[in-house]
């Protein structure tokens, strides 16, 4: 610890003797400076043990004295020595009455002490103590990289933790909390969810303090990661600032996780390629073959029913047909795919990636993730298990960015967006069938203007919503435009008669009754229909194709 007024006190060789401020001696002194200016403060920075003989001062005068030293108090001098034998036989009573007063410590210096002693003495303290700081830094140093390279960030965090008499926690690129020490720190840990993702937003490194003397402690958050965007953030929380020992410990802590991510990174893009080459071996059906090459890494993931997910970035008009047969279901979002949403730099799919991959990390599940193309042809595809983390997160996700595209800041805009489709459950013998069926959901998705559409639910729904098309409109106006202009000619309701006869399965009597004409004149007009359009009603496609153009026209 740094010199105290206590430690001079006690110091042997200097023979000082306290005559005010008893009660103040375990104050850090900080130097130890000569001056006889009858108003050194202006050369004052505060801490300071300040030596005199008052050869300038009029030492007697009580006002005086209170002026000289309420000055001293005010620049956060902690303590004053006056030399005795040199000026003054003795320290004036005014002096000591003066200094009792103002809390300030006094010091009688006797006059065999010279002022360079009591210097010199602060100074081998002070180097001391820093000498201990840096060693204590050392040691931190070693014991933070043992752990850090044989149990991990865990064991890292723990002895960072132990180092700083508090506690500590390694956040993900999502803001979540991945790890902390002790254990009892995760619920501090995730309070300071928002402000680590505040702090993501500003340029790397970035680093701010959190909380107070209100606070339950004063927490450090710090991002690591040397990129233009956070792999990660670390949070330190102690009861006061740390000293130097222990801003060695943090420093060196923020190094390793810093390498730790890096290394990750180069880890991350060889395990890239390795899922892409499993992927290429399952759609082109040889699921043996994507086991053997995929080993540990992602092994699992292949003996579970897995989902596919086919994502890209693209253009979204702002007119939407809302298809609630077709919607996939979505769970509310989570704060960090919120902050994903309004925070993606203009890289949805790379936010997709970290979500997705964050999820994945904190349950423990094994996900495949392979960009695909660059720019505007870029897309992704993700193998995540039926049921798991990953796929909840890319719900998560794409329901917020949802809500923020029908949000005012998005209203009658377009932009390049997120658009993703998901398959069904499937196993590796059926990749290349999921893939497909992601890749039609994908297509669903992007012409109605929606971020996600999952394939089973379509399967599931009826096909009737799909007519919303606007093609399919287009289509159903051509074939059906000169039934129409005959009617509108008032000659026959040949529209509402083909309409009965298609849903009374061609069955005369009934669909007559329902017009209320007699079934001759339904026959008559039915010929009149065929003659028209071109088309024979004895065909089961053609009578296919103007039902659904009907239910087409008639859903506007």
């Amino acid at each position: 610890m740094p010199p105290t007024l206590a430690s001079l006190v006690h110091h042997s060789a200097l023979k000082l003797t306290v005559r005010a401020g008893e009660d103040r001696l375990d104050v850090p002194v900080r130097w130890a400076h000569v001056s006889e200016l009858a108003d050194p403060v202006p050369y004052m920075e505060g801490g300071e043990l300040l030596l005199i003989t008052a050869l300038k001062l009029d030492a007697e005068n009580p006002e005086a004295m209170r002026r000289y030293v309420r000055r001293l108090v005010g620049a956060g001098v902690v303590g004053l020595g006056f030399a005795v034998g040199v000026n003054y036989e003795e320290i004036p009573q005014a002096l000591v009455d003066a200094a009792q007063e103002a809390g300030l410590p006094l010091l009688e210096v006797p006059r065999r002490t010279p002022f360079l002693a009591i210097s010199k003495a602060v100074s081998a303290a002070i180097a001391a103590d820093q000498y201990r700081a840096v060693t204590a830094g050392f040691a931190a140093q070693r014991e933070l990289t043992k752990q850090a390279l044989t149990a991990g960030p865990e064991g890292l965090l723990a002895a960072l933790a132990a180092q700083v008499d508090g506690w500590a926690a390694l956040y993900d690129a999502s803001g979540a909390v991945v790890a902390t020490a002790p254990e009892w720190a995760g619920r501090r840990a995730a309070r300071l969810t928002a402000d680590v993702e505040r702090l993501r937003e500003r340029p790397a490194p970035a680093s701010s303090v959190v909380g107070g003397p209100e606070h339950e402690d004063r927490v450090e958050l710090h991002t690591l990661g040397t990129g233009r965007r956070p792999r990660a953030a670390l949070a330190v929380g102690t009861a006061a600032a740390p000293g130097t020992a222990e801003r060695y410990a943090v420093h060196s802590a923020i190094a390793l996780l810093t390498l730790t991510t890096e290394r990750s990174r180069s880890l991350h893009a060889a395990e890239q390629r390795v899922g892409a080459a499993v992927l290429r071996m399952l759609l082109a059906g040889e699921p043996d073959h994507a086991r053997a090459v995929a080993g540990d890494l992602y092994g699992d993931l292949l003996d579970a029913p897995f989902r596919v997910v086919v994502a890209e970035a693209g253009s979204v008009s702002a007119a939407r047909v809302v298809d609630s047969g077709a919607r996939v279901a979505l769970t509310k979002p989570s704060a960090a795919a919120l902050a994903a949403a309004s925070g993606t730099n203009g890289d949805p799919l790379g936010a997709l990636t970290e979500i997705v991959e964050s999820a994945a990390a904190r349950a423990g599940e094994a996900v495949l993730v392979v960009p695909e193309g660059e720019g505007e042809t870029a897309r992704l595809v993700v193998l995540a298990a039926d049921g798991g983390a990953a796929v909840a997160a890319c719900a998560q996700y794409a329901a917020a960015l949802e809500a923020a595209r029908a949000g005012e800041q998005h209203a009658g805009a377009d932009e390049d967006e997120l658009v993703v489709g998901l398959s069904a459950p499937a196993g590796p013998i059926a990749a290349a069938a999921a893939y497909k069926q992601a890749e039609q959901a994908l297509s669903v998705a992007r012409r109605r203007g929606r971020v996600c559409v999952e394939h089973e639910q379509l399967a599931a729904g009826s096909v009737l919503p799909l007519l919303a098309d606007d093609a399919v409109k287009a289509f159903a106006d051509g074939l059906l435009r000169a039934l129409h202009e005959h009617d509108a000619t008032g000659r026959g309701d040949l529209v509402a008669s083909l309409r009965a006869w298609l849903s009374r399965h061609g069955q005369w009597d009934a669909a007559a009754a329902d017009l209320g004409v007699h079934r001759h004149t339904l026959r008559y007009r039915m010929r009149r229909v065929e003659e028209i359009l071109g088309r024979s009603l004895d065909d089961a496609d053609v009578r296919m194709e103007l039902w659904l153009a009907l239910k087409a026209t008639s859903a506007e």
